[in-house]
């Protein structure tokens, strides 16, 4: 189990989130928000009215994981054992003080089979959210009406059962894989798209970090920017 000084409530992510000085934005379009008023409780994007607030993305470490996990009420999802070579290299997470973290990203990032590096984004979001859409590259909030007809393109493990992934079209620079654990949409978003083969072919196997019941030294590397505001 990782471990750091003992805080309690907010005030954890709030120390994990020292030094970062970005407002929240959109989940839908990472655009600027209203933030709350004596008007209202809500946070406001222009194109797409009251949202959940996207934090800005924070460096991978010890002290984020505990942050994140003490106040999702969604899944922290982290490929276990990590592909060779792979490391942990960031986290964001959608929601504030008033309405708990309602969807998490964990980015993994490594070599590919191909030339050059790969990024991994697990999403794990409720219904509605739109987070895992955005880092698609989609308009809506979700998948889409029968994006899981015919059988599945990707089966990975998750916390021990086997859940079904399909491929669903998205901007072309990378690969998305959607499907359901827990009762919640798991998004995994891969760079390039030819790494795509990472959900098919590398038999990932996910585990929750929320979960105190096990000891993973994670490795961590450098801030991935993937995190960031994806070009669509």
């Amino acid at each position: 189990m990782i471990t750091t000084e003992p805080l309690d409530g907010w005030a954890v992510e709030e120390a994990a989130w020292v030094g970062v000085k970005a407002a929240p934005t959109c989940p839908r379009c990472f655009g600027p928000l209203r933030p709350p008023s004596a008007w209202s409780s809500s946070w406001r994007c222009g194109p797409h009215g009251d949202v959940l607030p996207f934090q800005p993305p924070i460096p991978p470490s010890a002290a984020a994981v505990e942050a994140i996990t003490r106040i999702s009420r969604v899944p922290v999802w982290v490929p276990w054992p990590l592909p060779t070579g792979w490391l942990v290299t960031g986290f964001a997470h959608v929601g504030d003080e008033r309405s708990g973290v309602r969807a998490t990203v964990v980015a993994v990032s490594g070599p590919s089979l191909t030339y050059g590096p790969a990024d991994l984004l697990l999403i794990a979001e409720e219904p509605g959210v739109g987070l895992g859409a955005a880092f698609a590259g989609l308009e809506s909030t979700d998948p889409g009406t029968g994006f899981d007809q015919g059988p599945p393109h990707a089966k990975i493990e998750v916390k021990g059962h086997p859940a079904a992934l399909w491929c669903v079209t998205a901007a072309c620079d990378r690969a998305v894989y959607v499907g359901e654990a827990l009762g919640n949409w798991l998004w995994a978003v891969v760079w390039p798209a030819e790494a795509g083969y990472l959900m098919t072919l590398a038999e990932l196997s996910l585990r929750d970090l929320r979960d105190h019941d096990q000891a993973l030294d994670l490795p961590f590397g450098a801030f991935s920017p993937r995190l960031e505001a994806p070009a669509s």
